[in-house]
């Protein structure tokens, strides 16, 4: 099973471009991917967990929901992320250090939460490696999928290896590579870590030059590492299938 484990309903962009389940669904059948893990961000928790719920209804064997914690000013998104988890059969929580601060009293109750409910946070850390070192050692029992393996689009060889020496010390630590770039960086965190904790993702949506070619494009980038029979397997869908109980 193929499962793309970072998709966007909406999009940071500078467009805020939105997809819909369908756009999604549509792609997915172009490029050979069996599910996808959606989300959305720029918008409040309340609306995002809004449109993942529906993408989930409307296509609900192939498009997986997670929560979105942004902090709001009106009221606890915890108890809204709490009750998509339990009754709206989401199976995770993205995270966003673009869009709030990873400090203790922000993010904590969040991971807390997670780890009651036995289910993974992705989270992109913009390059802030301090903070997963603490949220990983405070929180052990609690799956942390870095995205980008810690930054998008990241060419600086150092960081992604302050990110991975993070990763080699806590096991709770896993990596998504979607928007790697230094495509033999791939084939090493498997080395350093092994295939299980290596999770597949496009990023996606992107129309560049269309919605399936993006994606087969980027399924193509993870085969050319090097990485094949179960391995390969493994990071296209199964370590994301077990971490969400599928």
């Amino acid at each position: 099973m193929v499962i793309d484990s970072h998709v966007h309903l909406r999009h940071g962009n500078a467009e805020r471009t939105e997809y819909t389940a369908r756009q999604i669904v549509d792609s997915m059948d172009g490029a050979g991917v069996d599910k996808s893990v959606v989300f959305a961000i720029c918008t409040t928790a309340f609306d995002a967990i809004s449109r993942a719920r529906t993408a989930h209804e409307l296509y609900p064997d192939r498009l997986i929901p997670y929560a979105y914690a942004l902090p709001n000013a009106e009221r606890s998104i915890i108890g809204c992320i709490e009750e998509a988890i339990t009754g709206l059969d989401f199976k995770g929580i993205k995270i966003h250090a673009g869009e709030c601060t990873l400090a203790e009293y922000v993010t904590d109750p969040v991971l807390e939460l997670a780890d009651e409910h036995g289910v993974p946070c992705l989270i992109d850390f913009i390059g802030r490696h301090a903070d997963l070192e603490r949220m990983a050692r405070a929180f052990p029992d609690t799956p942390i999928i870095v995205a980008h393996m810690g930054r998008y689009l990241c060419t600086d060889r150092g960081l992604i290896d302050r990110f991975l020496g993070i990763a080699e010390t806590y096991g709770n630590v896993h990596m998504d590579i979607s928007g790697v770039v230094l495509i033999w960086k791939i084939r090493e965190v498997v080395e350093r870590l092994g295939p299980e904790r290596i999770i597949w993702g496009t990023d996606g949506p992107y129309p560049t030059p269309d919605l399936a070619t993006y994606i087969t494009t980027d399924l193509a980038k993870v085969r050319a590492s090097g990485i094949c029979g179960p391995e390969l397997s493994a990071i296209l869908g199964g370590n994301i299938a077990r971490l969400l109980a599928l």
